[in-house]
């Protein structure tokens, strides 16, 4: 296993951080460069079958990029993230495994306004996620989407406290934070509304728990999200992406991805040696 194709992301995908995505998955592809792999650069919107290896890392969210990943975990190769963690990143979907597993999320109503969120994919543009200051409001926002034909929509109540940001690699430890109002990093004008941070006490650990947890329910290995933590200390995570930018920690996160990376390695190396001594013993 020494052929590596990096896929980047569609720039639809990667609004304001076009740059930003393509800096982690080359620093994790010179990484592996290093230890010997092949590495090879691809857009997705240029991907196709002719693109052959044995390991695939993808920040791709394109329907043809999911299918294509779909085809090659069928013939084997190693994928991360892999296309189930990337369907399963959908605002809708996260939506609902939060709330049937128990995973702290944004309640529904409120009386601080409300956020709509478009439900199919990711956001793409400042449009896509929208505050609403009262329920008429939010009944506006709602057909304005509805118009742009989108109709798989998520509503949740806005919750005042700090807005965390969070990145991790699952099974390696590997789990950053970071307040947005503290270095002036935003990648819409919105995350501006919950106000510098107090830094309210919280559990992180737990918030790590459950991080881990969710990347684990959506198969999304390499993931980040945002939260909200209250004045007493309660937290909601209001956001989970499948392989974001992670360019307030790129270095520590490029090694961390690089480790999974092995870990699946070492984890199939191992698996193929087991059905090796069971065929051979048959």
């Amino acid at each position: 296993m020494k052929h590596v194709v990096a896929i980047y992301r569609a720039e639809r995908f990667s609004p304001n951080s076009v740059e930003k995505d393509r800096a982690i998955i080359e620093a994790v592809g010179k990484r592996l460069a290093q230890k010997g792999y092949e590495v090879e650069y691809i857009s997705e919107c240029e991907l196709d079958e002719s693109h052959e290896a044995d390991i695939y890392l993808s920040m791709g969210r394109l329907a043809s990029t999911i299918d294509f990943l779909k085809h090659k975990e069928d013939e084997g190769a190693i994928t991360i993230n892999t296309a189930e963690g990337v369907e399963s990143c959908s605002r809708s979907e996260i939506d609902r495994i939060m709330r049937i597993n128990g995973i702290p999320a944004a309640p529904m109503s409120g009386t601080d306004g409300y956020w709509i969120k478009r439900g199919d994919e990711a956001a793409q543009s400042k449009d896509d996620v929208v505050y609403a200051r009262n329920a008429a409001e939010k009944e506006e926002r709602i057909k304005a989407f509805r118009q742009r034909g989108i109709s798989d929509i998520v509503v949740t109540a806005h919750l005042k406290g700090d807005l965390v940001k969070f990145y991790g690699v699952q099974g390696t430890g590997f789990f950053r934070m970071f307040y947005p109002s503290d270095d002036g990093q935003y990648k819409f004008e919105d995350e501006k509304m919950n106000g510098c941070a107090y830094h309210y006490a919280f559990n992180s650990e737990s918030l790590h728990k459950d991080a881990e947890r969710l990347s684990t329910l959506t198969g999304a290995e390499i993931y980040g999200g945002d939260c909200i933590v209250g004045e007493n200390g309660t937290y909601a995570i209001i956001d989970f992406n499948d392989w974001p930018s992670f360019s307030r920690c790129l270095n520590d996160a490029a090694y961390a991805i690089v480790e999974r990376v092995m870990m699946k390695i070492n984890m199939r190396t191992k698996a193929d040696n087991m059905a090796y001594a069971k065929e051979t013993m048959a």
